[in-house]
């Protein structure tokens, strides 16, 4: 399959949203009668269950801590980022409020600035505790280099799910810097689920699931405030990426009976 882009060299049509339609069915459903629930596997527990299938991502310009309770209360689920302003400051909403009033020609400086502040621990176990405190699910995440130790502060302080994200996720990572992931162990040693991402691919996908994750993110650089696809130049257009990895996915469920969504 595919078509020759240049000597030895082949690739193939992807697709994206805004490329394909659906079919329509011989059969229709009344909207109001459509179960849209889906569900995260726990170890030893009962699964925790969502109403509405959308996940909010792990971004200071979109979660903070109000965010996620109110999402949770709408059944769906919004992961709050441990190392961002949520986690560096006490009173994170003053920090955003100077980023909006920040001209524009200073704000990279403002921003490279709030940044460099470090993460405080105790607000990670903070943060969880309100989400716990007002009811919600609490979801949070990390990079893969801050996972061990950021999860289980997270862990122990009541979260549900922690998530490990990064721009492409993978099981084997080449760093001299610093010790990479045992992303099984990890999985593994977490008493709660542990959602990992993103990836594109069939054989990547396959390999994470193996790991044992209880979620897997899916793509790279197609949400709307994203920038890997044009700086970086990495993805794979959404559609594909989705098919591909649903394939992944129900190998493995083939393989090992473990459903992973």
């Amino acid at each position: 399959m595919g078509m020759w882009i240049g000597r030895n060299r082949k690739a193939r049509v992807s697709y994206g949203f805004d490329e394909i339609a659906l079919v329509p069915g011989r059969i229709t459903i009344n909207p109001n009668e459509v179960n849209t629930t889906w569900k995260l596997p726990r170890r030893d527990q009962e699964p925790l269950e969502f109403e509405i299938p959308i996940l909010a991502s792990a971004m200071d310009g979109v979660v903070n801590v109000n965010f996620a309770i109110q999402m949770s209360k709408l059944g769906g689920l919004a992961v709050l980022n441990l190392e961002g302003v949520q986690t560096r400051y006490k009173n994170p909403d003053e920090v955003l409020q100077k980023i909006v009033e920040t001209d524009k020609s200073e704000v990279t400086g403002l921003l490279q600035k709030i940044y460099t502040e470090p993460v405080q621990e105790e607000l990670i176990a903070a943060r969880v505790r309100q989400l716990k405190d007002a009811g919600a699910i609490a979801a949070v995440s990390s990079i893969p280099q801050k996972a061990e130790r950021f999860g289980a502060i997270a862990q122990e302080a009541g979260a549900d799910v922690f998530v490990i994200q990064s721009t492409v996720s993978t099981v084997e990572h080449i760093s001299t810097e610093y010790e990479s992931l045992d992303l099984r162990k990890f999985c593994q040693n977490m008493r709660i689920p542990v959602i990992v991402g993103n990836t594109v691919t069939y054989e990547v996908t396959l390999a994470i699931m193996e790991c044992g994750p209880a979620g897997v993110l899916i793509g790279v650089g197609p949400g709307a405030a994203c920038t890997s696809r044009g700086v970086l130049g990495l993805g794979v257009p959404q559609v594909t990426a989705t098919v591909d990895c649903a394939a992944a996915r129900d190998a493995y469920f083939k393989k090992s009976s473990r459903y992973v969504p």
